[in-house]
């Protein structure tokens, strides 16, 4: 799966918590590991001005290249075949008979037909991203459809709460649904913007309101307010169903990524160990020893798999803990209400 693009998106990125998240979820995962491999390239050739031994005479004394770049082989080799095989193990749950997968399809089709009747729709689309946007903007038509019915509401309160409820509603959905338009399951905006809409809240907003004013909201208004419920209840295994289809995607392309990474790494650990000691490349450049240069650049290329594994499994980490309860359940201490009573 390709990653989103590192465009600036400033709505998402305040909705998500900030530069923090953003950089765990939406910046380019090369783009992640090269900053993350040079930040320990530069620290590695800076210790070579520290008042420590030089490493050309541990390499002369203790031979430290081979000691240092065989362990790499071994590493590398294990650690590849060990996170390919649980990635297949994963993956193989997709497999089954042919009943299986009819119920499954069964299911799917049945929650579809679901949702194109909770939203009024003939035909959903088939895309994720397209899906995800008629969803909410079905939730947009429920606020509105809401609103409208408490156009005749004496209770000034209620029309407020009503109100409030409504205008949080109708912007939350449609700063999603600008974002979702034209996004591509091939990239993280799908999963990026569905995390983006907060329906749990909604639920229970929508619920606190009509239990505190059970007696002042005609049926009707009851009615809307139980079919907004309805529709948002349908956005959580929509976006569930996604990330399951997405942490398949991720863990697929962190077995590739992997593969094409670990033979040129191993290459790279081989001429290490079989042209490189204590005479080879003898002087300096800008005061480093070249030695240091280009057993730092070595180190660097051993440790990228490792890197790589660590930006895919913080991306999938910090989605999952994002989407740890489905529901009318809130986790995050930001997003808890205010009155608990």
């Amino acid at each position: 799966m390709s990653d989103a693009d590192s465009s600036d998106d400033s709505g998402g990125q305040e909705r998500l918590g900030g530069t923090r998240l953003w950089i765990l979820l939406q910046l380019n995962r090369w783009a992640f590991t090269v900053a993350i491999l040079l930040v320990v390239y530069v620290v590695l050739v800076a210790a070579s001005l520290l008042d420590l031994t030089p490493l050309r005479t541990i390499v002369e004394n203790q031979d430290g290249i081979e000691f240092l770049f065989s362990a790499f082989i071994g590493a590398i080799i294990t650690g590849t075949s060990i996170v390919v095989t649980i990635n297949q193990l994963v993956l193989s749950q997709e497999l089954g008979a042919i009943g299986d997968q009819r119920e499954r399809m069964s299911e799917a089709m049945d929650f579809r037909q679901t949702v194109e009747d909770t939203i009024s729709e003939d035909a959903s689309p088939p895309e994720p991203g397209a899906f995800l946007f008629e969803l909410v903007d079905g939730v947009s038509e429920r606020a509105r459809e809401l609103e409208e019915v408490m156009e005749d509401e004496r209770d000034d309160e209620l029309r407020k709460k009503i109100a409030d409820y409504v205008d949080d509603a109708t912007e939350n959905a449609e700063n999603v649904k600008g974002d979702l338009e034209n996004a591509q399951f091939g990239t993280f905006q799908v999963i990026w913007n569905a995390l983006s809409f907060n329906y749990s809240r909604k639920i229970y907003d929508a619920r606190k309101i009509r239990d505190d004013h059970a007696d002042s909201l005609s049926d009707e208004a009851n009615e809307k307010i139980d079919h907004m419920i309805d529709t948002l209840k349908l956005f959580g295994p929509a976006r569930e169903h996604f990330k399951t289809l997405y942490f398949q995607w991720e863990l697929i392309n962190l077995s590739r990524a992997l593969l094409y990474i670990a033979v040129p790494a191993l290459t790279i650990m081989g001429i290490m160990i079989m042209y490189v000691d204590g005479n080879t490349l003898l002087g300096s450049t800008l005061g480093v020893d070249n030695l240091v240069w280009i057993t730092s650049a070595g180190f660097v290329v051993g440790i990228s798999p490792f890197v790589v594994f660590i930006t895919y499994i913080l991306r999938i980490a910090t989605v999952a803990k994002r989407t740890l309860a489905m529901g009318p359940f809130i986790l995050r201490e930001s997003e808890r209400d205010e009155d608990l009573g």
